[in-house]
């Protein structure tokens, strides 16, 4: 299964990040993330057999402690990626980035050497793409992370394994 560890929202959330998506003025190209697959990725773990998940549902560690992740800046990487970003990364986020890190260290598992940059993915092929003037300003309460099995399509979709809190 390829597998990854996510902040993943709930409905008011993900009402949010909907509609600062629908803000954004998209090129033909362009191709929004739907809703129901929008996050924020703290590990991306690849290919994992049975054995393997059975492991790491077993050893998730608990959110160290719940956290607002506040946003505001909007952004277009590069391959035309345009992403939401957070005002800046709380001591919470962190802590839980780090933990997981250790975590899945412990069980062999690698983890991307690349600092982290939290941020949820709106559009793909957005090259082009006018920012919005504004990002939008609102704040997600997190109170715990998903294991989640992005499962190949079409459509490609999202499928939650088990949600930790603390």
């Amino acid at each position: 299964m390829r597998l990854f560890l996510a902040l993943w929202p709930d409905a008011a959330v993900r009402q949010h990040l909907a509609g600062a998506r629908s803000a954004w003025s998209w090129p033909a190209q362009a191709v929004p993330v739907p809703p129901e697959r929008l996050h924020l990725t703290l590990h991306y773990l690849g290919e994992l057999g049975e054995v393997e998940t059975a492991s790491l549902r077993a050893r998730l560690p608990g959110l160290p402690e719940p956290f607002l992740l506040e946003f505001g800046r909007a952004a277009l990487w590069p391959q035309g990626i345009a992403v939401l970003e957070p005002l800046v990364v709380p001591p919470g986020l962190a802590a839980l980035h780090v933990a997981l890190a250790h975590a899945l260290a412990e069980l062999g598992l690698r983890t991307d050497d690349r600092p982290f940059r939290p941020h949820v993915t709106l559009a793909r092929h957005a090259q082009g793409t006018p920012l919005p003037a504004e990002g939008p300003r609102w704040t997600w309460p997190v109170n715990g992370y998903a294991l989640v099995h992005s499962v190949r399509g079409p459509p490609l979709r999202y499928d939650v394994l088990q949600h930790v809190s603390r």
